[in-house]
């Protein structure tokens, strides 16, 4: 199994920053790919970022140039800088992760879920 442990969320106002950190056991040699989701209340989940393991990244549009994904291999963590927050950002967070290549490629759903961590952005 894959332990994976967000914090960081919080309640900002429009045009405020947060970090989430996404502490993940055995991160340098289990994950093929992980990535930030999120789901706004009474709305369908969706995949705002992701790195694979080779640190290529991806963005969802709504996001792109305000949000990065990074990772730190050494503390084995996974992070979501957020700026220029705004109130449709708003949505619980979470931070996933494949452990096998096929189920990435194949766009199954990912192997290990965190527990979320809440982004309430204020206009």
């Amino acid at each position: 199994q894959v332990d994976l442990v967000e914090s960081g969320g919080g309640s900002v106002q429009a045009g405020g920053s947060l970090r989430l950190s996404c502490a993940v056991s055995k991160y340098t040699y289990s994950n093929y790919y992980m990535g930030w989701f999120r789901q706004a209340l009474g709305k369908e989940r969706e995949e705002v970022a992701g790195i694979d393991r080779h640190s290529i990244t991806d963005y969802t549009e709504s996001v792109k140039g305000r949000f990065t994904i990074s990772q730190d291999n050494a503390k084995n963590t996974l992070y979501l800088q957020m700026n220029s927050l705004k109130p449709e950002d708003t949505a619980m967070y979470y931070c996933a992760a494949y452990v096998s290549a096929y189920d990435f490629v194949t766009g199954r759903s990912p192997n290990y879920w965190g527990q979320g961590t809440q982004v309430t952005v204020s206009s």
